[in-house]
């Protein structure tokens, strides 16, 4: 049977929004006394604000010093500042080849939806201009866990009524790859500074894949 579905992430594959999460967590960290590197930053990547925010304390040891309600305010603080940089996106970042990839899906009757544990997800795509290649947006308020559980894949699968075997998960982060092959979907994954051993099938860019040798696997 044809593949029916894919299921995007966002920051890093449909579009580099990464930079603007690791400045913003980085003004943040800096703020309550805690120095982070791009290198720590890859272990935020693809996981939820509240879990980054978490990783970080951790990483300062400063678990126990904030309250829940303070916690809070950090993570939203960090929230302003990234949408606030997020602003200055256009259609011209999203990246080389996925409009030409995302049109061939739509003419193949391939449902596409993105799944983001980003809550600023619909507000890029809108400034990307491509709401219109996208079936559905899995909203992360909905979510009880974070990747690499994988239920924000089945959610996303479930949004266009298509079981998980017959579609193809898109990913850049390893906690990503995990949720998706958790979920029984064939994984793709998106390769920059870091390999990503377990996906199914790697690429560097949206022109190293076609839809047609995807939904025939």
């Amino acid at each position: 049977m044809t593949k029916q579905a894919f299921v995007f992430d966002l920051d890093g594959v449909i579009t580099d929004t990464a930079e603007y999460h690791y400045i913003a967590w980085k003004h943040l960290a800096a703020r309550i006394g805690i120095t982070i590197d791009r290198e720590f930053n890859e272990q935020l990547k693809g996981i939820s604000r509240m879990d980054s925010l978490a990783r970080i304390l951790s990483h300062g040891n400063m678990t126990d010093k904030f309250s829940e309600d303070e916690k809070q305010q950090l993570a939203t603080e960090k929230n302003t500042e990234y949408v606030k940089l997020l602003q200055s996106i256009t259609p011209d970042d999203v990246f080389d080849g996925l409009v030409d990839f995302l049109k061939s899906a739509k003419q193949h009757g391939i449902r596409c939806v993105i799944a983001s544990a980003s809550k600023n997800a619909p507000l890029i795509i809108d400034k990307l201009a491509i709401g219109d290649y996208f079936d559905a947006i899995v909203d992360p308020n909905t979510l009880t866990k974070g990747k690499p559980d994988p239920e924000i894949f089945v959610k996303a699968v479930g949004c266009v009524q298509v079981a998980p075997e017959d579609a193809v998960g898109f990913e850049d982060a390893e906690a990503g790859i995990q949720g998706i092959k958790a979920a029984g979907m064939y994984a793709v994954g998106f390769e920059s500074n870091h390999p990503l051993p377990e996906a199914d099938l790697t690429i560097h860019s949206w022109n190293d894949v076609s839809v047609s040798e995807l939904i025939n696997l």
